[in-house]
């Protein structure tokens, strides 16, 4: 049997998954306090720190959505024996869509509040449709039998199949509530990270 060559490619991913998540917090930026006639006081500061909530949500979402993605690329790539073409493409494709994370996030961010919500609640809820797809084709193309290690206990490949096998359904789900309930996107996206979080002790 063929000794297990994805080392180069686990790397990268980790390397790609790594800035990502990095780049998020760049989005949380010290508030700008009025300072008037006299010295910033501590009320202003905290005011100015409580006022930027929507950016320590979106931060928050996006930083475990991620997390918790990586922990199950992490372990799907423990039961692959080696990498094609195919498989390389499959999880460039994905780590394309991880890159961008931080762009739908400060969307978020920065629109919360306002009554572009739903435009930019219902924006993060599609892209991480994109997101669900890239990973189901990623399970498919790491799940073949031309690189999957033959001793994969075919439990977990299938609690694996199943874990995000409602992702791409749930996310367009909360796409089309994005522009009638923004607050519902956005609690759909939450949820499924800390179900996907719950599931990865499995992993």
């Amino acid at each position: 049997m063929p000794e297990k060559e994805t080392g180069r490619l686990e790397a990268f991913s980790d390397g790609v998954f790594a800035i990502a998540i990095t780049l998020l917090a760049l989005e949380l930026k010290v508030p700008h306090v009025e300072s008037g006639e006299g010295p910033v006081t501590t009320a202003a500061v905290a005011a100015g720190l409580a006022h930027q909530w929507p950016g320590y949500f979106a931060f928050v979402t996006s930083f475990f959505t991620v997390l918790v993605m990586w922990v199950h690329h992490h372990a799907i790539f423990r039961l692959v024996r080696g990498a094609d073409v195919t498989l390389l493409f499959a999880n460039g494709f994905l780590l394309m869509l991880v890159t961008v994370v931080p762009f739908p996030t400060a969307m978020v961010a920065e629109y919360l509040r306002t009554p572009a919500a739903a435009a930019a609640c219902t924006f993060y809820a599609g892209f991480f449709v994109f997101i669900a797809i890239a990973f189901s084709v990623l399970l498919w193309a790491a799940f073949r039998k031309s690189v999957l290690d033959p001793h994969a206990n075919p439990a977990t490949l299938k609690r694996l199949r199943r874990s995000y096998r409602l992702g791409p359904p749930l996310y367009l789900a909360a796409a089309i509530a994005g522009p009638f309930s923004p607050w519902l996107a956005m609690a759909i996206c939450t949820g499924l990270w800390i179900v996907w979080a719950a599931t990865t002790r499995e992993c």
